[in-house]
């Protein structure tokens, strides 16, 4: 467990914290199962949901504070989803994390110097930013992807390609749900009914709404332009089925004289002169032959390939 005083900049507790210090505690799971004896935390500690049991980005409101989780679509270095579950109250913001992500964080916003205001209305705000700041960015390289694979199409390489589209659509829609969880959790903040954020907190939420809106507006086209680009590569296999058919159906065409006359021959009659004539075979041969080329001359006329 780490502290950290928010009253004015971030900068960790080392002799406890003050009755009137606002105070950021970063903490895993296995210790928000132990409990804390620092006093003021452990009352409101088993009201902060575990990360390992977060699904999806809520808020509660709840006598005094606000509690809930944050389930991003990222992945930690370890492959672990990366999860926070938080609390607001009037002087504590805790944050539970199971992959370092939120002491990482941290440490950046200690480093930038890039604490907006005092409280947990002020810090909360910032950590929202921070999470939201490489999202426009990573939505672009998932747009870079279905770029590529429009280009494969069109260059008429589509091995592979079905595995690949069906995982980048999944992808943009585990985006575009955490976006709505994330602006339905920013609206219930918003509503402050608890009366934890200042006006000045409240538009800073605001703010963070219209950005999660804005990234879900450029998730939903990224979802649009890979429609697109998946009915392109149906529309590219469905050419090369076309194609495949309308050879089958020349040969089929071109064949089908020959057919006829295997099967008229095949009857063996015995009045049939061409039996004992000696050159019936190379006339049916020849004949053959004509009617084969006959047959393409008559397509490739009337432009049939």
């Amino acid at each position: 467990m780490v502290l950290y005083d928010i009253s004015a900049a971030l900068r960790p507790v080392e002799d406890g914290p003050g009755e009137k210090d606002s105070i950021l505690v970063l903490l895993a799971s296995e210790e928000l199962a132990r409990g804390t004896s620092v006093q003021g935390l452990k009352d409101i500690l088993c009201h902060t949901p575990s990360p390992r049991d977060a699904r999806t980005c809520r808020a509660e409101v709840r006598h005094g504070c606000v509690c809930g989780s944050i389930v991003t679509p990222r992945k930690a270095k370890n492959g672990a989803p990366i999860a926070f579950g938080y609390l607001l109250a009037d002087r504590w913001v805790i944050l539970c994390d199971d992959t370092g992500t939120g002491v990482s964080m941290v440490q950046r916003l200690r480093k930038e110097d890039d604490h907006t205001g005092p409280g947990p209305g002020g810090f909360f705000y910032d950590f929202l930013e921070l999470l939201l700041a490489r999202d426009l960015h990573h939505l672009q390289e998932l747009e870079e992807q279905v770029n590529r694979m429009e280009d494969k199409i069109l260059a008429g390489r589509l091995e592979d390609l079905n595995a690949d589209m069906m995982a980048l659509r999944k992808e943009v829609a585990r985006w575009i749900r955490y976006y709505t969880q994330m602006e339905d959790m920013v609206c219930t903040l918003q509503e402050n009914e608890s009366g934890l954020f200042s006006e000045a907190e409240l538009r800073q939420l605001h703010l963070i709404e219209k950005r999660i809106g804005r990234l879900q507006s450029e998730a939903q086209t990224l979802r649009e332009y890979g429609l697109q680009v998946r009915e392109q590569f149906q529309a590219e296999i469905d050419v090369r089925q076309n194609k495949i058919m309308k050879t089958l159906t020349i040969v089929t065409t071109v064949f089908l004289p020959l057919t006829l006359v295997t099967g008229w021959y095949g009857m063996n009659f015995a009045g049939m002169p061409e039996l004992t004539w000696k050159y019936g075979y190379p006339v049916v041969i020849g004949a053959s032959a004509v009617i084969v080329l006959l047959c393409l001359w008559i397509m490739k006329k009337k432009r049939f390939w």
